[in-house]
């Protein structure tokens, strides 16, 4: 009896991964024949059945199991008052981030770095500027800033062609402090990551510059000082 109950409890776990892949490429394939130009990371069951999570850059959607229909939104546990999109969220911003690489990314790194932040700039914005002249602050509480353009104006702005100029000249930092400073740039244009870096945003639904990404992946919208973004950021090491 034992052998027959484990036999038919093998079978019915076979038979659930058989239909949560058929489910997954479903939606892979109903995603790719509609939306082309997104390029889907992970699918999987969600908490609730009928829906699956799907990534896609730094942002979660759910899917029917047809792929059919598409819900854009957050998950919420009532009970638990948590939201479960945007827990999950994070890691999903910290992998993107990841997968971007410092390379295509300004990094002012301190001589000894406690922290590390991803921080979407634009040259002309007030608070952008601000934050940049306190970079020696910045450095001086260990924060290592890795910037990445978001010109909010949209591509084939005055901000937009400044950011190109300023990862094609031939010390960008230098050239990013000046641009900031209000100076005028070499106009240039080379192979560059900002459009990578303005898809990323609109994939982590970036509304205002600076926006502050975590090593968690979190997210500080605005200006935050050095000494009160050192401290958030030391209560976030400490978090389990």
């Amino acid at each position: 009896m034992k052998k027959l109950i484990t036999i038919g409890a093998l079978s019915l776990f076979g038979l659930t991964l058989s239909i949560a892949h058929a489910d997954e490429n479903a939606i892979r394939q109903a995603l790719a024949k509609s939306m082309p130009s997104i390029k889907v990371g992970t699918v999987k069951p969600s908490e609730i059945n009928g829906l699956h999570e799907v990534t896609v850059g730094g942002n979660i959607f759910y899917a029917s199991d047809d792929g059919r229909y598409l819900v854009q939104g957050h998950l919420v546990d009532i009970a638990a008052r948590t939201d479960i999109t945007e827990e999950k969220l994070s890691s999903v911003r910290k992998q993107a981030i990841d997968n971007l690489g410092i390379d295509k990314m300004i990094v002012f790194k301190p001589k000894v770095s406690k922290y590390t932040v991803s921080i979407f700039t634009d040259i002309d914005c007030g608070y952008c500027r601000k934050l940049h002249s306190e970079i020696d602050q910045y450095m001086a509480a260990g924060i290592t800033i890795q910037y990445l353009f978001f010109p909010r104006a949209g591509k084939g702005s005055d901000s937009y062609d400044k950011a190109i100029s300023v990862w094609c000249a031939d010390d960008r930092k230098e050239a990013l402090t000046a641009a900031k400073k209000g100076d005028k740039l070499e106009a240039k244009t080379c192979d560059n990551p900002v459009d990578e870096h303005m898809q990323l945003a609109e994939d982590f639904e970036v509304k205002g510059t600076p926006m502050i990404v975590t090593e968690k992946g979190n997210i500080f919208p605005g200006y935050l000082p050095a000494k009160q973004l050192a401290e958030a950021l030391e209560s976030e090491k400490s978090e389990k």
